[in-house]
């Protein structure tokens, strides 16, 4: 593990201490909600504390960031990018830090955690460029001396609600596009993962904050309900993104509708890749690997289902057997280790929970399962062993999304029965395809093949780029963020039309009075 030393070097480096305020809203706060404790996933020891921000001290976040849109919405959009591009490269300048301390406190390997930081820093980096694109359009009216346009323009203040397996990563996206389109942001993180939030604010603020625009960054750690029920009725934010389960998604979506927000639902996935006779195993092995026990198995984007063919699942099933035999679990910031903790003991307890449902339906373990057993201070982290089970699509179980390294190995006659199976769970994020033949691989991804929002032919379910637009269907929510024309979620769209004749024609052709 990294030791005491190591670790009180990066934190003073992001800010945090033994005791943190827990709520931003240009400056710190003394929050005055209940403290609660980070704890390392690895270890299960207390990293710091965090006092969590109450119903006022929210209202004191939601009023900085509103006033702050109010002046922000006047910059020019290539200024606003100027700022954000300095925000990206105070994430550069310490992004070790930042990837050492998503590895203490979310638990993934030290390796994805940089590679998270990297998410945050390519976001900074491509809205910079977005910040002079803002295109609208132009169009011919059918009225003699009139044109017409469309332009748009910042929307409000975003409210955005991230989850604790990507606790930094998921702000960037939202954060750096809704700032180049001229919006304030207010964050309620995890409060699994709070030093994450206030480590990235402390890296960023100072940025913002030298242009008079702290509160474009406010932030509000609480576990409260009623505080984050606020923050879905407040109509000071026009826009709510929310990444988390289906089930809460469905409750945020009906709630900010009911006085007529807008929402981005990142929620879960159950997401399959088909492999077909004619697929090259060499590459189908990693991407398995890296998608199932990626993070634990705690991505959305995840790899749940292999839908193999009859001819090759025989020879996949014993290759991956032997490959989870030398899966090293263990201490996320060495750099042997391929899986390391879960989150909490409740993430243990649905792991184990999902395997015994799997052999209550039918199904068969083949490897893994229960507790990972480990020496000294990591006897105390919350290891499992990634598991390999055959199953059959239709268990419940199966249709269900468990949050961790369970892989269920489904056999499938052709592609026909595969394209089926893959689309017949409610989940409809990510989706993938290893086949070397043209056809098979264009009909995956045409109208009648894959339903997911994200589908990619011989590469994994898991590790998106941020150029393009990352999101699914079904009860994955439909809401897209980060690239192509994500950006159009957090602004507002105005038509103009302009009448630059001496007379006053009507559309259509009507003739009044």
């Amino acid at each position: 593990m990294t030791t005491t030393l190591d670790r009180h070097a990066f934190l003073a480096e992001l800010g945090i201490h033994a005791e943190n305020p827990g709520v931003y809203a240009g400056t710190w706060i003394a929050s005055s909600g209940p403290v609660i404790e980070s704890r390392s996933p690895a270890t299960g020891e207390v990293i710091a504390t965090v006092r969590t921000g109450t119903s006022a001290d929210y209202a004191v976040a939601a009023a900085a960031a509103e006033e702050a849109f109010g002046r922000w919405r006047q910059v020019p959009g290539p200024l606003r990018g100027e700022i954000v591009r300095k925000c990206g490269e105070a994430m550069r300048k310490h992004k070790d830090a930042l990837g050492r301390l998503i590895t203490l406190e979310m638990g993934k390997i030290h390796q994805e955690g940089l590679g998270e930081v990297q998410e945050a820093i390519d976001i900074a980096d491509f809205a910079v460029g977005l910040s002079r694109q803002l295109y609208g359009k132009t169009m011919p009216s059918e009225r003699p001396g009139h044109s017409m346009k469309e332009q748009w323009h910042p929307l409000g203040t975003v409210g955005i609600v991230t989850a604790f397996n990507f606790p930094m990563a998921v702000w960037a996206w939202n954060s750096m596009l809704a700032l180049v389109c001229g919006d304030a942001n207010l964050w309620k993180p995890s409060p699994k993962t709070p030093l994450c939030a206030i480590g990235l604010t402390n890296v960023v603020r100072p940025v913002l904050e030298a242009e008079g625009f702290g509160a474009l960054a406010s932030l509000v750690i609480t576990d409260d309900l009623d505080v984050v029920g606020e923050l879905l009725d407040d109509k000071r934010l026009p826009l709510v993104s929310f990444t988390g389960s289906s089930e809460i998604g469905k409750l945020v979506a009906a709630r900010v509708a009911g006085r007529y927000g807008r929402t981005i639902l990142e929620c879960g996935g159950n997401n399959a890749m088909i492999v077909l006779e004619d697929a090259d195993l060499d590459m189908v092995l990693p991407a398995t690997l890296f998608g199932a026990v990626g993070t634990a198995g705690q991505r959305c984007t995840s790899t749940r289902r292999v839908l193999v063919q009859e001819s090759v699942a025989d020879e996949l099933e014993a290759r991956l057997l032997r490959a989870y035999d030398d899966i090293v679990i263990g201490d996320p910031m060495d750099a042997s280790t391929l899986c390391g903790p879960l989150i909490d003991e409740v993430a243990v307890a649905n792991f184990e929970a999902a395997l015994e449902a799997v052999v209550a339906e039918g199904g068969e373990v083949l490897r893994g399962g229960g507790r990972a057993k480990l020496d000294g201070e990591l006897g105390g982290g919350h290891y499992v062993v990634p598991a390999i089970a055959r199953a059959k699509n239709e268990m419940q179980i199966v249709q269900d999304e468990t949050f961790g390294p369970v892989l269920y190995l489904i056999r499938v006659k052709d592609l026909d029965e595969a394209i089926a199976m893959h689309n017949d769970v409610p989940q409809g994020l990510s989706s993938a395809i290893f086949t070397m033949n043209m056809r098979h691989a264009e009909r995956f991804l045409s109208a009648v093949g894959s339903d997911c929002g994200i589908a990619n032919v011989n590469i994994g379910t898991s590790g998106a780029e941020i150029g393009g637009a990352f999101g699914g269907e079904k009860e994955t929510g439909g809401g897209r963020e980060s690239g192509s024309d994500a950006w159009k979620a957090y602004m507002r769209r105005q038509t103009n039309t302009v009448n630059w004749s001496d007379s006053l024609p009507l559309a259509q052709g009507i003739k009044f009075g």
